[in-house]
């Protein structure tokens, strides 16, 4: 099978690059429609569209629905239609991300995205994760190319709050943790072959980055400064993870990830990178990974305040019928589960749920 490595056309990343990047956006198009939500739309939207209006564009404004749905994409794509725009952008986090991507996709207009948080690898990669208006995972979609652009403004994603920089970095963890399995079992990446050496060392990097800089870009993010520390965590985050996770491939734990939407109540009050976080730990646990490794995920996840018990999950009260539920739509067809170098079916998972909560509670 051919090796494929994917990656967006230019990735810039710097503080105040939102406001001194907009010549980078115009090479894109200058007829734009920017999808933001009303958060991100007070805190930076309005000042970047009247930067965008000082500049000779021409801007259609999009509040974001609030899931990347078919429904948001339809509606907005319409939008887009009838203003004649020649190129997407995409402000704000992951959701408002990948529906932005997908738009430009229907249209096949450049998309340049516009992370104000650092919490998922969503801004690079050459697909979409769908959800229905409840929120449950519907399907991924995929495209023929990766955004044009992703602007990282590191000044605005330090002024976020620290819970999604530390959802960013749980979402980063998955890389390695799933890439390596998926590179053992031959597995078709994401990007639509197998892993170059050039994916695995990104990959890797990623890891390694994170258990480096990691506290430490936590207490920057805290008090609202751009460190050394930051930019590294920012860049693993977005680039490395999202270069990583698509060009080497998934494993189990974005599977688990997904799994948690097949429950109602608190679970949907976590991020996507903390139901990560457990889905990491489970399939550390379904591979029977070492202890010393498996010790050290959890730890350092304690340390972050990610979740390592079902409790911290809003999950404490879950009957054995409720972690089925979760293992078989991680089971489910078409999920990257199907990637493991081992068959895993959904009872193992509903036993691998509760088996890492009993260790995590015993390890005390």
């Amino acid at each position: 099978m051919e090796k494929v490595f994917a990656s967006p056309s230019r990735y810039i990343q710097g503080k105040g690059i939102l406001k001194t990047g907009i010549g980078h956006i115009e090479k894109l198009g200058k007829n734009a429609l920017l999808l933001c939500g009303g958060t991100t739309w007070r805190v930076v939207g309005e000042t970047f569209n009247q930067a965008l209006l000082d500049n000779g564009f021409k801007v259609t404004h999009v509040p974001f629905g609030g899931e990347s749905s078919m429904d948001e994409v339809d509606r907005v794509t319409e939008i887009a239609k009838e203003n004649g725009v020649d190129v997407i952008l995409g402000l704000g986090g992951g959701k408002v991300i990948d529906t932005a991507k997908l738009i430009a996709d229907n249209l096949n207009v450049p998309v340049a995205i516009l992370p104000t948080i650092a919490s998922s690898d969503a801004p690079t990669s050459a697909l979409s994760v769908i959800y229905t208006e409840d929120g449950a995972f519907e399907q991924y979609v995929l495209y023929k190319k990766n955004p044009e652009l992703v602007l990282v403004d590191t000044e605005i994603i330090c002024q976020a709050p620290v819970r999604h920089l530390v959802s960013g970095m749980a979402d980063a963890f998955a890389t390695w943790v799933e890439g390596s399995s998926a590179v053992k079992a031959k597995a078709t990446s994401m990007a639509g072959g197998q892993p170059t050496f050039a994916a695995m060392a990104i990959a890797q990097k990623c890891e390694e980055v994170l258990f480096e800089y990691g506290l430490e870009a936590v207490e920057a993010n805290k008090v609202g400064i751009v460190n050394d520390a930051l930019e590294a965590v920012v860049e693993a985050n977005t680039l490395l993870s999202g270069i990583g996770f698509e060009s080497c491939g998934l494993g189990a734990a974005h599977s688990i990830h997904n799994g948690f939407t097949a429950l109602h109540g608190p679970i949907h009050d976590m991020t996507h990178g903390e139901k990560v976080a457990y889905g990491i730990l489970t399939q550390l646990f379904l591979e029977k990974r070492p202890k010393e490794e498996f010790d050290k995920y959890i730890k350092f996840f304690q340390a972050l305040g990610l979740p390592t018990t079902l409790k911290d999950l809003g999950l404490g009260d879950a009957t054995d019928e409720d972690l089925m539920k979760i293992g078989q739509q991680a089971t489910a067809e078409g999920e990257t589960i199907h990637s493991m170098p081992f068959i895993i079916t959904a009872e193992e998972v509903a036993d691998a749920l509760k088996g890492v909560n009993e260790y995590v509670l015993e390890l005390g």
